[in-house]
Formats: structure tokens, sequence, C-alpha cells
């Protein structure tokens, strides 16, 4: 990276971890074969990737029998709601989701619930348990999806209550972990677990998705040999994303310690800045997400003016992708949905960094304010 910029965007795409990175370089030159084939080279690269399985496997607190690697988040999250509701689909057709699951989830729930009327949450992005525990225990409903960890805002779920009430109801849970595996500790709670090894400093190219043993799943699709994974995966890929994964949960208290003091250090910042809402829960949280909202402010035009000062951050805002529509996340929670910031600080982020953002961070909302004919604030 340029050591002239701050990059403070690490959620969902954290840089390589240095063990990660390692890893994967080695794989590239012993574990290129298809794993498949019944050669030296093939025996060599499937003994990598099942190295790979089980080290993940052990990260997670699962049986390697359970773990299935994918192509990627996104695709673990399809297939892991497309496997349950068609393996339950004599119980019925409804999916129980949050107001601010990720957008793959919910895609992928309205494809069997086009009914699909997801839980509420509070201000704070926390869903509503007694809503929850209703839904659930509604006739019909085939499978329950909640995330461990709102990506957007930090928010940790009451994901021991959420399953315990699913649970109750015979209703499996899928737990998207996508965002908190390698930042906080991810419980037992849960029947399917996806995580994304790209947010943990694992290289690009894979997805993990655990079910448990118990739980009535039925890939879908084509036949093939490997079905939550046809085609199979990138072998130096898993290797990186298991080296990632020991690594950082070896270090992952002392990295909570200094990264949510770091983060304390933008809330402060970012709550002196005049007609600016940080939002999310400030304690129950991830402990490097944070995401705030400026009111007469464009949010692509903030980040615009950021990137030109030199710090890479995200937004909520789909904007950002093309779409022009606010972030359902932050409407969800009824909260200032424009003008919108997210810090995901890496492993990496510096106090000088941390410290130069928010220096800059009351000027660079000036600007685009002045810009857009807005002063006297």
């Amino acid at each position: 990276m340029d050591p002239s910029r701050a990059y403070l965007d690490a959620g969902g795409r954290a840089p390589l971890h240095p063990a990660g990175r390692d890893a994967w370089v080695a794989a590239l030159a012993d574990g290129w074969a298809d794993p498949r084939r019944l050669h030296s080279e093939g025996r060599r690269a499937r003994l990598l990737l099942d190295q790979a399985r089980a080290e993940i496997a052990a990260g997670l607190g699962c049986r390697v029998e359970e773990l299935h690697l994918t192509a990627n988040h996104t695709v673990s999250l399809h297939r892991a709601v497309a496997a349950v509701t068609h393996g339950r689909r004599r119980v019925g057709r409804g999916v129980v989701v949050t107001a601010v699951e990720r957008a793959a989830v919910l895609a992928a729930a309205r494809v069997t619930d086009p009914d699909l009327d997801p839980v509420p949450v509070d201000r704070t992005g926390r869903v509503d348990l007694a809503a929850w525990a209703a839904a659930v225990a509604a006739p019909g409903v085939t499978l329950a999806a909640l995330q461990h960890a709102n990506g957007e805002v930090g928010t940790l779920q009451p994901v021991d209550d959420a399953h315990a009430a699913a649970r109750s109801a015979g209703v499996p849970l899928l737990v998207d972990a996508g965002a908190s595996v390698g930042h906080v500790s991810v419980g037992p709670p849960w029947d399917l677990l996806a995580a994304d090894p790209g947010d943990w400093g694992g290289p690009a190219g894979v997805g993990v998705l655990a079910v448990r043993a118990r739980v009535r799943a039925t890939p879908t699709g084509p036949e093939d040999e490997q079905p939550w994974a046809p085609g199979g995966v990138s072998v130096p890929a898993a290797v990186g994303a298991a080296a990632a994964l020991t690594a950082v949960l070896a270090d992952r208290p002392a990295a909570d310690v200094r990264r949510r003091a770091l983060l304390a250090r933008v809330r402060a910042a970012a709550a002196l800045v005049p007609d600016v809402e940080v939002v999310g829960d400030p304690g129950a949280s991830l402990p490097h997400v944070l995401t705030f909202s400026c009111l007469y402010v464009d949010g692509e035009a903030l980040l615009g003016e950021l990137d030109r000062r030199g710090f890479a951050v995200g937004s909520g805002s789909a904007c950002t992708s093309g779409s022009l529509e606010p972030s359902h996340v932050l409407a969800a929670m009824g909260v200032l949905t424009h003008g919108n910031v997210r810090i995901a600080l890496p492993r990496e982020a510096t106090d000088a960094a941390v410290d130069a953002f928010c220096a800059a961070l009351p000027q660079a909302v000036a600007t685009v304010r002045r810009l857009l004919g807005v002063t006297g604030l």
C-alpha cells in the first residue's frame, strides 16, 4: 500500500495478512494442481486443501466434515439459504430475517419467500427479540437468518437468544459471521455459519460455510461431486485463508483493545463535527467498525474529498455502487441515511493515521458543505 495514504476501509476486504500472503504464495508453487487428480501433484494439492479445511474448522469450532469451502462469501450465503429451504421445503416457504441483513441474504430469502417481511430493529441496529421469537414460531418457517454483527454499523446481535428461540421452534439458524470472524468471538449457537476470509485478511477467491450435521440441507443445482462448490475452489486461496485465520485468532485480544482505543478517537472526533450523527451501539459492537452520517453533505462527494486528502474510507450508502439508493441498514434503523462514512480499521492502522483522519474530517465536511452552498453551521 501507498505509505502516504491511510486505508480505513477494511470491512469485507482487508489487506492481506502477512501470514496469509506467505502461505498463499507458497501454495501457488505446491498446490497448483487439481486436488481431484490421483497423481503426486494432485495428491499434494489435496493434502494442502484438507489441511486448510481442518485449520479453518478448528478456528470456527466445528468438525471438519461440517466445513465447506465456496467461491466467496456471497455464494456461501446464497447456497446456505437455497440448500436449507430446499431440504425443508415440506415444512413451508417462510424465511425469517432482520431488516438489516446483508443484501445477499435478503435476495436469497426472497427467492423462496416472495412475501418476506423482515423483523424490525432498534436505532442501534439490534433485532427486536420479541418480534423475532414470534416470527420464528409462526407456521411454515423453514429457515431463520441473523448476522452475528452488522458490518456497516458494527452492532452485535443477540445471537444466543435468537438461536434459542429458533431452536425452540424447530427452525435452523443461519448466522452470517462475515463481519465477525477474526475480530470478535463467535460462539457455538448456530446451525449454519458463513464466514468471509477476505474480511480477516485472507486472499480473495474463497468463502467459508459450516453446516451442522443435524441440519437438513440439500444443495441445489446441477449434480456435481462438490455440491457446495461446483468445480472446486482455489487451493492457494484456501491455504492463505487458513493461515491468516490462525494468525488473527492468536492476536485477537490485543488487536481488540488497540483498535477499540483507536475507534474511540474517531467516534469522539466525528461527534464534534456539527450536524453529524454517529450510529450503532457504542458498546456491544465490533472493535473496528464505525459509521457516521453528515447532514447537508453528499456522501459520494465526502468520500471523494477524503480520498483526495489521502484517506480511503467506505460508505453504507449503496449509491457508491451506482444504485442511488440509501443504505437499507440505516433506513431500517431510522437514522440519517445520507452523507454516510464507514470506518473499518485494518489491523495495521496506526495512531498517526487515525489522528490525521480525525484532524482532517472537520475540514473535509466543511469543504463539501461549502461546495454545496451550505455555510454558517
